[in-house]
């Protein structure tokens, strides 16, 4: 039933949009477009004309937290988004300079704080420049009016390790890996100090790179579908873990896209998990085959500069 913050005129967008659904509807009322992108591709300085900054690596993060990229309240996340000018009505577009990356993660947590007219651009900046669209100088930024947004968390979107470790002896639930391979086996180090290597007993490798084409565009849906059926073996409660809770949402949009609807991600992943602790075991080489899931009636990611965070 249409409310005053859906109103039936306005239709969500879809978790993912194309440059060219992008730039028909670009600079036009209610549309705000976040630039979410991290690290050296957040000091690129260029950006989708009137793009706003979604800063994970700043205000978007709860800094107080042991684990980089944790999601913050609900009363900051609130106001980093009203200082952005975001309105409960808008539609927003999220990308990021590396294709579907970062860009997942903001449109888990606007999703998970309750805001569902957001959609990730399909292949971020690149696909948007290939495509010979318009770009400006300077990074992202925001210099209007306050919006009106409230943060109306959704219990269950973002879990912590004790949820994590209930998936894990669950038979009907999956928990897959976005790490390399041989993060995932432990053959190769973690980039954070201090983490131990290897996976979570139980867990299935994922990388969110096979989950993607060649120019990081993301795979149609049956091949989501078929992918994510083959590591978990057709179990459809799927968990994520990553390095920091950011690509784990590729995974989760991957998910998405293919039609599995009960999702979460573990926010602090490996950069919690892989701590030095008793009561988090870490195994090493490669997964078990997975086995079918219990009858309810009875790739590697090729573009080795990004990590999964």
């Amino acid at each position: 039933m249409p409310t005053p913050n859906h109103p039936a005129s306005r239709r969500d967008p879809g978790p993912l949009v194309g440059a060219d659904w992008l730039a028909a509807r670009l600079g036009g009322p209610g549309l705000v477009v976040f630039d979410a992108s991290v690290g050296a591709h957040r000091a690129a300085g260029r950006r989708i004309p009137g793009a706003r900054p979604f800063d994970l690596d700043g205000a978007l993060s709860d800094h107080a937290a042991a684990a980089p990229h944790t999601m913050p309240g609900a009363a900051e996340f609130t106001e980093a988004l009203r200082s952005l000018g975001l309105d409960d009505t808008d539609t927003v577009v999220v990308y990021d300079g590396a294709g579907v990356y970062s860009s997942a993660r903001a449109w888990w947590m606007l999703r998970a704080m309750g805001f569902d007219r957001a959609a990730v651009l399909d292949g971020g900046l690149p696909a948007w420049t290939a495509a010979g669209l318009p770009v400006e100088d300077g990074g992202p930024q925001y210099e209007g009016a306050r919006g009106s947004f409230t943060a109306r968390p959704r219990p269950g979107l973002l879990i912590d390790a004790e949820e994590v470790a209930a998936a894990l002896a669950d038979p009907a639930a999956a928990v897959l890996d976005a790490r390399t391979r041989e993060r995932f086996e432990g053959t190769a180090p973690e980039p954070r100090p201090g983490l131990r290597g290897g996976h979570m007993p139980g867990a299935a490798s994922l990388p969110f790179g096979e989950l993607q084409r060649p120019d990081g565009r993301m795979r149609p849906a049956a091949e989501l579908r078929a992918a994510i059926e083959a590591a978990t073996g057709g179990r459809e409660r799927l968990r994520f873990s990553c390095g920091s809770g950011v690509t784990a949402c590729v995974l989760a949009l991957g998910a998405d896209l293919a039609g599995y609807r009960d999702l979460a991600v573990y926010d602090g992943s490996w950069s919690e998990w892989g701590l030095p602790s008793p009561l988090r075991p870490v195994a090493t080489g490669p997964a078990p085959v997975p086995v079918a899931a219990p009858d309810a009636g009875s790739a590697e990611d090729d573009r080795p500069h990004l990590q999964p965070l």
